[in-house]
């Protein structure tokens, strides 16, 4: 090859590479047949045993996946991933986390081996236009993620990546960059947050363990303070939690585990119904309260 070929394959491999990519992308997003608008979900995951045990939150879980439209792809944001900034799984076949500890080993063998896709994570960094957004190859599927999924889509035949959360950056912030997620939804995309409204491992009432439903006074009426401000719509006090007195402050000591519900409340459209399942205290200042948008 001469140097002026060889000139001219170096300008066009990058084309060549982005148009593979957008037809990879295009692929995955408008096989079959025209996607209609997917829901949006907040879940309280709870436990890491919910992977493996069965009760009433597992359950509806199932359900919810039997009643869901199909989606090509989920995109989750997870309560156990916290960066430096903004990252999405880009990996073909993200691994399974056990990111806990003090669990039975029955816990430690479980594998979720859905597939990844790195089409979604470069059509999601294209998405967020307000931020730099990094490809992870490291990470995988945190038990945020996974142990809530598996239970929804059983078959690991569903595309999954996460998308993290940047520790650095306020409430207002988080709200205001899922906006910028909102076109996925209608490519077929599955946009979970998980986390939990009331998350207050410091206060469990281990004695409670084995309760199906037992809450605080405070927890409870946190989680009700905050469920009636999204039947009202009024997100504003929602991201501004801290100021929704000693309940809430009690109930999110911690901004990880609530910061996914501002994701999916945030890409909620005007006059879409929003309906929650799941909606129980346990061990006292955890709640499983779970939202549906759409």
């Amino acid at each position: 090859m001469n140097r002026r070929s060889f000139m001219r394959s170096a300008m066009l491999f990058p084309l060549a590479a982005n148009i593979m990519e957008t037809n990879a992308l295009n692929n995955l997003m408008n096989s079959g047949e025209k996607s209609a608008r997917m829901p949006v979900l907040f879940v309280g995951h709870g436990s890491p045993m919910y992977a493996i045990e069965e009760n009433e939150f597992v359950r509806t879980w199932r359900k919810l996946g039997e009643e869901l439209p199909r989606p090509k792809a989920i995109l989750c944001i997870s309560a156990h991933w916290e960066t430096n900034g903004t990252l999405v799984t880009a990996m073909p076949k993200p691994m399974t986390i056990h990111d806990f500890g003090g669990f039975p080993k029955e816990l430690f063998a479980v594998q979720y081996p859905a597939p990844g896709s790195p089409e979604l994570a470069l059509e999601t960094k294209r998405s967020l236009t307000s931020v730099t957004v990094e490809l992870d190859e490291k990470w995988g599927l945190d038990h945020g993620a996974w142990s809530v999924i598996r239970n929804i889509y059983p078959k690991a035949d569903i595309p999954v990546i996460e998308m993290s959360l940047d520790y650095n950056k306020p409430p207002q912030y988080h709200y205001d960059l899922a906006k910028e997620l909102s076109a996925l939804r209608d490519k077929g995309v599955l946009i979970i947050g998980s986390g939990n409204i009331v998350h207050n491992l410091r206060m469990v009432a281990w004695d409670k363990m084995n309760e199906p439903e037992y809450g605080f006074d405070w927890a409870i009426q946190a989680n009700d303070k905050i469920k009636q401000l999204i039947i009202n719509n009024n997100h504003k006090e929602l991201i501004n939690y801290t100021l929704l007195g000693r309940e809430v402050q009690l109930a999110v000591p911690t901004p990880e585990h609530y910061l996914p519900l501002l994701y999916t409340l945030a890409l909620k459209g005007t006059n879409e119904p929003v309906s929650f399942f799941n909606d129980k205290a346990v061990m006292g200042s955890l709640a499983m309260t779970s939202v549906k948008i759409g």
